[in-house]
């Protein structure tokens, strides 16, 4: 089940390839205006990366949750799914998977090429590496949240900011602060284990959460 709907998901998005690259395109120019609009300077943009970096992948990751359920919601499939025999929350699970795979992965293998552009060494760039890789999925799980309690809504956008934002924030924290502890060269295992904590607890409630959402959203 949860296999079938990463792979139903993946196709779908393929068919609408201005989705998949809105977030991507996003995340790119928002970081390559910094070092235009602040300096060029390179001890400037290298204090500056980890949240530029980290800021611009999380407004990139919100500007693709709104559409997590929206289109299965307007033809009425989500509505279907929802109370059909099999287990919702996994298909919910399944959803939030093809989403990272589509909007957060990428955003992780592009992210050294803008570190390089930011003057990050290579140490520093590994740390961008390992934060992304475990911060974009967290993320995309507590961000379906919201999105599975707006998904009835017209527009949503906004509303799921106010909603998850709040939730980011420890995200944000520990990923800047990952990214600027190999900058200097100091051990940052204890965030890595922080943010897999994180990811771990989410990968457990979100999809239960969302699941749940959605359902509240759908009786209205």
């Amino acid at each position: 089940m949860l296999i079938a709907t990463i792979k139903r998901e993946l196709l779908l998005n393929f068919r609408q390839p201005a989705e998949m690259l809105n977030p991507l395109v996003f995340f790119v120019l928002v970081v390559s205006l910094f070092p235009l609009g602040i300096s060029p300077s390179a001890d400037v943009l290298q204090m500056i990366a980890p949240g530029v970096i980290w800021v611009a992948a999380l407004l990139a990751t919100l500007l693709s949750m709104e559409s997590m359920f929206r289109s299965d919601y307007e033809d009425g499939s989500l509505e279907q799914i929802a109370v059909s025999p099999q287990s919702f929350v996994l298909v919910v699970f399944g959803k939030i998977a093809s989403h990272w795979i589509i909007s957060g992965l990428p955003l992780v293998i592009l992210s050294p090429v803008l570190g390089l552009m930011l003057a990050l060494d290579a140490e520093a760039l590994k740390g961008v590496l390992i934060s992304l890789m475990l911060g974009t999925p967290i993320m995309s799980l507590l961000g379906a949240i919201g999105a599975g309690l707006t998904v009835g809504l017209r527009k949503g956008g906004i509303l799921i900011a106010i909603l998850i934002l709040p939730l980011y924030v420890p995200v944000l924290i520990l990923g800047t602060a990952l990214i600027q502890a190999a900058d200097a060269g100091a051990d940052y295992t204890g965030h890595i284990l922080w943010l897999g904590a994180l990811l771990a607890l989410s990968a457990g409630i979100a999809p239960i959460a969302t699941a749940a959402g959605v359902r509240i959203s759908l009786s209205h």
